[in-house]
């Protein structure tokens, strides 16, 4: 199976990245966490980006806050899916991250989630590897099930609440 790159353009961005790192862990799916900054390390960025399919990676997650170049760098050296996660900062709460991880030139293109949304984008690798992998498929759709369910279960415990009214 191909692994999960997760870098993070500073360790700050740790408490964002951990819920990626859980989510691929539920999915045992291989990964490897690194701090690479754009502005700091390009040169490690690109080396990395530039040697990730060979090296095993199958995708690659950055996260990165305020300018949040790092997805755009990594997405520029490689043919693998990147998947942008804007990471909330204390200046402007992660819209200058967002709109630097979406706004990418024609030709490298960057997936981008949520504000701090690691999980979902450890999900969308998950769902980028099981196209050539069908027991992540399978897991995948055990996922949305017991989401169904667990909303299923919550609307009945709301039938009970608004009828005890």
């Amino acid at each position: 199976m191909k692994k999960v790159a997760i870098i993070m353009g500073s360790d700050s961005d740790f408490p964002v990245v951990s819920k990626a790192v859980l989510k691929l862990k539920e999915f045992n799916v291989p990964y490897e966490v690194h701090v690479m900054s754009a502005h700091r390390t390009p040169d490690a960025a690109i080396s990395f980006s530039a040697n990730a399919k060979k090296n095993g990676f199958g995708v690659i997650i950055a996260a990165a806050g305020m300018a949040a170049h790092l997805a755009g760098v990594i997405a520029a050296k490689t043919t693998l899916p990147v998947i942008g996660i804007p990471c909330k900062s204390a200046q402007l709460d992660g819209m200058d991250a967002l709109l630097a991880t979406v706004m990418m030139p024609t030709g490298i293109p960057v997936a981008t989630v949520a504000v701090d949304g690691a999980a979902n984008a450890a999900i969308l690798a998950v769902e980028m590897l099981a196209l050539a992998d069908d027991s992540l498929a399978e897991k995948l759709e055990k996922m949305k099930a017991d989401m169904e369910n667990g909303v299923a279960k919550k609307d009945q415990a709301m039938q009970a609440k608004v009828a005890e009214l």
